[in-house]
């Protein structure tokens, strides 16, 4: 039984110290073309760096926030960065996590200028900007609905 091959070389983000999750974020936002800067604990108010660019993706000063997250990342994850965007006088915050975020919370980006990353998303920028694989955490479950005729035994459109 050749047990290496079944072994994931790729870095997983959860697995990670925070310091490290910090970092490799920061380093991702260089490579898209931001210039980046370590926001100073414990007066960030979760912010893990600051990043500027003249591209359209900032649009001027945006703070960035990483999470490290097994289940949904919730609104009042958001809404801290967001009360964050107004201390600091951001013009956008991007929200960066392992896993997902809840509707509640996606929802509430949308109306305050905030960009959610979530895992998927976040494994497909570390392979285009740096050339690395990751191990982005857990999937959100998938949703099955119900169906209308439950007499018929076959399962429901999938959300």
């Amino acid at each position: 039984m050749d047990v290496a091959s079944g072994l994931d070389s790729r870095r997983s983000l959860p697995k990670l110290s925070p310091t490290e999750f910090e970092h490799l974020i920061r380093e991702l936002f260089v490579a898209m073309g931001a210039e980046t800067w370590t926001a100073l604990p414990p007066k960030d108010g979760g912010v893990e760096a600051v990043a500027t660019s003249d591209n359209l993706f900032f649009g001027g000063v945006c703070l960035i926030q990483a999470k490290q997250s097994s289940g949904p990342v919730d609104l009042e994850a958001v809404s801290a960065l967001a009360a964050a965007m107004t201390d600091h006088n951001a013009t956008t915050g991007v929200l960066v996590a392992t896993s997902w975020f809840d509707r509640a919370g996606e929802l509430f980006a949308r109306r305050n200028k905030i960009t959610l990353i979530n895992g998927a998303e976040l494994k497909h920028l570390f392979k285009e900007h740096l050339d690395i694989d990751v191990v982005p955490g857990t999937a959100p479950p998938t949703q099955v609905r119900p169906s209308g005729n439950r007499q018929s035994g076959r399962p429901g459109p999938v959300a």
